[in-house]
Order: C-alpha cells, then structure tokens, then sequence
C-alpha cells in the first residue's frame, strides 16, 4: 500500500480512489432532474436547506482545528459558507423565519453527525469531508448556481446562489492548485491516507444518501 501511495501524489489518490462514488452522487435521481430543469424551486430550496445542516457541522470547528497540524491548512477564511447560505435561505423563504423551525432530513441528520465525530476526535476524517465539500462548491457546485439562475430567475450570483459565489477567491483554478497541493504535503503516513481516502469514500456515500432521499421527498 505504502507504494502505491508513494508513487501517486495523495490529491490524484483521493480522487481517483473516490471517483466511483463521486460519480455516484453528482448521477442521482435528484441532482439529474433539478439541474435538468425538471423540478420546482421548492425543491432547491429543500437542497439548500440541508447543505445548512452540512455547513454548520463543518464549519462550527474551524477556530479548534486551525491549529491543528493536519486539518489547519485547510481551514481558511474565504471558503466559510454560511453566511452566504443564511442569506440565500432568506432569500428563499422571504425572511429568516426559517431558523426557527428547521429541521434536517434523516440523512442529512447523519451526515453532519458524522462530520462532528470526525472534527472532534480525527483531523484527517475532517480533512476528507472538506476536500469532498468545498472543491465540489469550486467545481461542480458552479454548474448548480448556473442552472439555478437559468431555470428559477436568481440574479447572477446575487441571492438565492450566494452560496456558490467565492468572493474572497479570485482565481478559483489557482486556488484549487494550491488546494490539491496541502492535501500532497498533508502531514499524515501512508497508512493514515488510505484512511483519509476511506472516509472520503463515506463522505461521498453520505451526501448520496441525501440525494436519495430528497429525491423520494420530489419523486415525479
């Protein structure tokens, strides 16, 4: 195992290694037809309600871990999502009533409790979930805010898709280089990687499971 990791640097690894799961995710049932235009804004709305839950998990640890000789190089300020989620919640529920009364979907529930348990007891656990979450938003994450304002008429990059405007960021592709980069130099032994390729695995498994079912929650 300590070849393989040796030979490919550890960003190549993690992706290629979770490659069928992320593969996996961005093909559910749900993502397909939201970004096909074939659902409502409720249902983007619902999307956006349980990436509050993931966010709060992820980012309720940052001022412990960014000492952390691990997870600290990750942990930087213009990546910090929930402001921006707050604000296009508001946006969609025309006010902040919202905070009141919502709750996460089972699966969501389970995903940030797993995020908490890895924060609190295993850096590299954490390191997974964010390279999974926050490259995605750089990513991928793009092509939602695209559709988002295509199909439901939010200005560009205004609210409503807040979330996946990065403004502290202004060169995305170098960002993700240097990105990729920490996760090389990430000051773990082999065998703690293939952990860390592991729980990337689960991440993955756990956003899936969100997906399917808000797509049972939107079946057409």
């Amino acid at each position: 195992m300590s070849a393989v990791t040796d030979a490919v640097p550890f960003s190549t690894l993690i992706r290629d290694a979770s490659h069928e799961q992320h593969t996996e995710a961005e093909n559910s049932t749900f993502m397909g037809d939201m970004l096909g235009g074939r659902l409502g804004v409720d249902a983007y709305t619902r999307y956006t309600e349980q990436l509050w839950f993931v966010y709060e998990s992820l980012e309720r640890h940052t001022e412990r871990l960014a000492t952390d000789p691990v997870a600290g190089p990750f942990i930087r300020p213009e990546l910090s999502r929930r402001e921006a989620l707050g604000r296009d919640l508001d946006h969609l529920h025309g006010g902040s009533q919202w905070r009141d009364g919502l709750r996460p979907l089972p699966a969501t529930e389970a995903y940030a409790a797993r995020i908490d348990e890895v924060a609190r007891q295993w850096p590299g656990g954490y390191v997974a979930h964010h390279y999974t979450r926050y490259l995605g938003d750089l990513s991928g994450g793009q092509i939602i805010r695209g559709t988002a304002e295509k199909t439901w008429g939010f200005a560009r990059k205004g609210d409503g898709v807040r979330f996946y405007v990065f403004e502290g960021i202004g060169n995305p592709a170098a960002f993700k280089r240097e990105y990729r980069a920490s996760l090389d130099a990430v000051a773990v032994d082999d065998a703690e990687k293939l952990r860390i390729v592991e729980e990337c695995k689960r991440a993955f498994a756990l956003n899936t499971a969100v997906f399917r079912e808000l797509g049972t929650a939107f079946a057409r």
